[in-house]
């Protein structure tokens, strides 16, 4: 029979891994709430007209790369390539325009895009995506990108630069697309086919190319920034006079225009070397009329979103692994041992503790072996002289020491060396009992 396998491109997230996932995910949470942004939840599959209206009937992403099909009620829908088109869809669908509060949300999780796996490119990947609706000011902007900033300092990340650009608005647009393409038509077929393609139906999208013969011709092409009126011009004038004061460095890209049809104005793009060619870890710009094209009323609209794959193996380009090491090992040799090791284990989790035993009759050294390899600090060793004599040896692996506690305050003993609070005893009598809740001796009721 044929070993199964997952489907190429969507890839497990294996446990020696997810401490990494983790901890991108819990700084992004930390960053992301300080500047006021509250987590949304959108389904992974919405109806294919959403990103058809939202991201562009000619873009790559909804020309190629959707993963779309109809389902049993003869209904079209998708799995989302994106989340700002459905943070956008909720947005309108529950009238949250009507509460002055909520303008600020972030969600994390998968999105689907069916192109050909690469190095940190793949068909199911994961994104940290922040968005921004009802503030026109280019100040929101210059935070948004400052946020970013301070997101990827806090994760770890060094070596990236910050790429900005305007897209101007529509009207702009309409002048600069007919400067363009006659750019690209004087050029023949020297581009490689997808760009042919992209000349005629929405020229911006040739800067998306990665293929180096193209992005040479793209050298000498007139900028878009050239084009812009005067009040894109003072609004992207303003972003980086904010992004100056606030100390976030910027390298001005007039290549950078992003992939998808909502953007205008300001656009931006994290990008490092250390890629390849995929060199983009996070980026996104301003969509004042994506709420509009979408059935809602006219809110501006800015908002990134962070590929987490690449932003995780830029990470361990630099650092150690994150594995997440538990507090503690029960070691127990012997029958009675292990049994008073399964009950103080549940004892130190009730603490809060994270803590490990051998569940099976094992050596000792083959347990000390197998608590090499989880990595805490402290070991306990538990035989049977110990627990008739209610003691038990703990063992500091990081101070090479070891002592003999009592076996009963084991758990709130290491709790206190490392830090980690006890739970609070839970009242079966409230206001009768007499426990320190109540102001009483503290003795609570195990009936």
């Amino acid at each position: 029979m044929e070993t199964l396998q997952a489907v190429r491109g969507m890839n497990d997230i294996l446990p020696d891994q997810v401490g990494w996932w983790q901890r991108v995910e819990r700084t992004a949470r930390e960053v992301l709430e300080n500047f006021g942004y509250r987590e949304i939840r959108t389904p992974v599959v919405e109806k294919l007209d959403l990103f058809s209206r939202g991201i562009g009937e000619n873009t790559d992403v909804v020309e190629k790369e959707m993963y779309a099909f109809e389902d049993r009620s003869g209904d079209w829908i998708a799995l989302r390539p994106e989340v700002t088109a459905s943070i956008a869809r909720s947005y309108i669908q529950h009238k949250l325009y009507a509460d002055p509060t909520l303008q600020k949300f972030y969600a994390i999780g998968p999105m689907f895009r069916h192109e050909r796996p690469q190095k940190g490119r793949y068909r199911q990947f994961h994104q940290i995506d922040a968005e921004v609706f009802g503030i026109d000011s280019p100040m929101i902007d210059a935070e948004i990108m400052h946020m970013l900033r301070i997101f990827l300092e806090k994760v770890g990340i060094s070596g990236v630069t910050l790429h900005i650009n305007t897209l101007g608005c529509p009207e702009c647009r309409k002048v600069y697309r007919e400067v363009l393409k006659r750019y690209l038509t004087d050029k023949g077929d020297e581009f490689c086919p997808d760009c042919m393609r992209r000349r005629e139906t929405n020229p911006l999208r040739v800067f998306d190319c990665k293929v180096e013969r193209c992005q040479a011709f793209l050298d000498g092409a007139p900028a878009l920034i050239e084009y812009i009126c005067n009040d894109c011009r003072t609004h992207f004038d303003a972003v980086m006079e904010m992004l100056d004061k606030l100390g976030t460095p910027y390298v001005v890209d007039p290549k950078i225009v992003r992939g998808l049809d909502y953007y205008m104005r300001t656009t931006f793009e994290v990008v490092t070397d250390r890629l390849g060619s995929q060199n983009a870890v996070g980026g996104g710009g301003r969509y004042n009329g994506l709420v509009q094209d979408l059935g809602g009323p006219e809110v501006p609209g800015i908002g990134f979103a962070i590929g987490m794959e690449r932003l995780i193996m830029l990470l361990q380009q630099e650092q150690q692994a994150a594995v997440q090491a538990p507090d503690a090992f029960i070691a127990a040799v012997g029958e009675h041992a292990r049994t008073g090791a399964f009950l103080l284990l549940q004892q130190m989790r009730a603490h809060g503790l994270e803590v490990e035993m051998e569940f099976e009759s094992r050596s000792l050294k083959s347990q000390m072996r197998r608590a090499d390899k989880l990595g805490p600090r402290f070991v306990f060793i538990l035989g049977e002289d110990e627990i008739n004599r209610g003691e038990i040896q703990l063992r500091d692996m990081q101070e090479k020491t070891q002592q003999v506690l009592p076996l009963d305050t084991a758990a709130l003993t290491l709790s206190q060396m490392i830090g980690k609070n006890s739970p609070e005893p839970v009242c079966s009598e409230p206001g009768q009992c007499g426990c320190a809740a109540q102001g009483g001796s503290g003795t609570v009721s195990q009936e």
